[in-house]
């Protein structure tokens, strides 16, 4: 019994921090469309094809982050201090190169980049205008994804939390203030909520480096007053080489499918916006309520991903099994009660938002059909991307991707659109099909307990 109460503790240490860490990132995209809401179908299209595009940034930074978490968690699990520091820097190194890459494709090249998602000029002028100022915040977003990592992994959690509360205040007033040019400064639109994103999240970065740097400073001193007992690992300390083909053996897959995921998930945004402005703008309001419910149970994803990770670098494979399988029932059981009240509330939702009667209409149909979905979305979350992951065996991960996304999603999506021609409740309910192949082949490799694995 006391087993169970440890490890529920420990799921808790880690899930509600990160629920709720997640929960206010999402928020940042929820105000920023509400306050941009009151301008116009045409912004909140903007906002979310520009925003598309930027997800192509952040799941490949998640894909890093990712690989940051199995190794790190793992290499705690069986106390190897050195592994934890040099996968900790070999990641941020990384992420930063990332960050530059896409700031230079974002402020260079804004026009090609979004004529690719609108034929929409006014759409696509605002759109523009969000990326390009936005892209100055990928920096920071990639620093405090990698340090956050590290917080996790050493069940620090809440840290991140607080600079994430302490960001969100502060976005919401220079929204208000830059958005609708209050008190001294410009009416700046659009524009306004790409730079009020940028400073709160460049000043959220700092402050996750400050606790960062003052939590890791105690943690050293604890481990020297205890060196006999946990952190030698002398002997198990990985040799640079071996450390290196491990590293790309988990982060390859990892890119790849996340890559290829939301390179597919643009392609489902650009046939939204060929269904029309409004089907584009409806969906554009979907996003932050999906992105809360999904939100929600990362906490349950993320401790999957450390907890299980850490019994499997200490080699306890039988409880790693039994531990996964309990997370699995707890996210199914919050995603249906997440799901109910997504259908009791959306009325109240829509309304929320200055827009046309029809958009408002089409987007309380799609988050019907969004609460369907989600709870498989959710359980597909906690599988492939905390327990599965955390054996290292992220190849499975790319294929299951590749075959929901490239062989299922995208093909049906293009024919219930543009074959079809089916409206957009009906293509965003068929593509979603795919989800339902990825659990089943997700599940398949979970009994067979092929991921079952401690990295080298």
């Amino acid at each position: 019994m006391e087993k169970k109460e440890t490890f529920e503790k420990m799921v808790l240490k880690i899930a509600l921090p990160v629920t709720a860490q997640s929960s206010l990132q999402s928020s940042f995209s929820v105000i920023d469309q509400v306050m941009i809401g009151r301008l116009g179908s045409n912004s909140i299209a903007g906002i979310g094809l520009g925003g598309k595009f930027t997800s192509l940034y952040t799941v490949v930074l998640a894909a890093i982050a990712s690989t940051a978490g199995i190794m790190i968690s793992q290499y705690m699990g069986r106390k190897d201090e050195k592994s934890v520091d040099r996968s900790f820097y070999i990641n941020m190194a990384l992420s930063i190169g990332l960050a530059g890459a896409f700031m230079v494709l974002c402020i260079l090249f804004p026009e090609r980049i979004m004529t690719v998602y609108t034929k929409d000029e006014t759409t696509k002028a605002l759109a523009v205008q969000y990326i390009r100022i936005l892209a100055v915040s990928f920096v920071p977003m990639a620093v405090s994804s990698i340090v956050t990592t590290m917080l996790r992994c050493m069940e620090a959690a809440a840290l991140p939390l607080y600079a994430s509360f302490f960001s969100l205040i502060l976005n919401t007033g220079l929204n208000y203030v830059l958005i609708f040019g209050k008190w001294i400064f410009p009416e700046m639109g659009v524009g306004g909520a790409a730079l009020a994103s940028v400073i709160a999240q460049t000043i959220c970065c700092g402050i996750i480096l400050v606790f960062y740097i003052c939590y890791q400073k105690k943690r050293k001193q604890i481990m020297e007053g205890h060196e006999s007992e946990m952190w030698t690992g002398k002997k198990q300390v990985v040799f640079y080489t071996d450390y290196k083909k491990q590293y790309l053996k988990i982060l390859g897959p990892l890119l790849v499918c996340e890559f290829f995921w939301s390179l597919g998930e643009n392609i489902y945004s650009a046939i939204y916006g060929n269904i029309g402005t409004d089907a584009c703008a409806a969906m554009t309001l979907t996003i932050p309520v999906q992105t809360i419910v999904i939100g929600a149970l990362s906490g349950l994803s993320q401790a999957s991903s450390i907890l299980i990770g850490k019994s499997l670098g200490a080699k306890k494979y039988e409880q790693a099994y039994v531990e996964a399988k309990k997370l699995m029932w707890y996210g199914l059981a919050i995603s249906v009660m997440l799901s109910l009240l997504l259908v009791a509330f959306s009325p109240l939702y829509v309304k929320i938002y200055h827009v046309e009667p029809v958009v408002q209409e089409i987007t309380k149909d799609l988050l019907l059909a969004i609460a369907v979905i989600a709870p498989i979305k959710v359980l597909n979350m906690i599988l492939g991307g905390g327990i599965i992951r955390s054996g290292g065996k992220t190849k499975y991960i790319m294929w299951i991707d590749l075959i929901g996304t490239w062989a299922f999603g995208v093909p049906l999506g293009l024919l219930a659109a543009f074959v079809w021609k089916l409206p957009i409740v009906s293509v965003y309910f068929i593509l979603s099909l795919e989800e339902c192949v990825r659990l089943g082949i997700s599940f398949i490799l979970f009994k067979k307990k092929l991921w079952i694995e401690s990295i080298q």
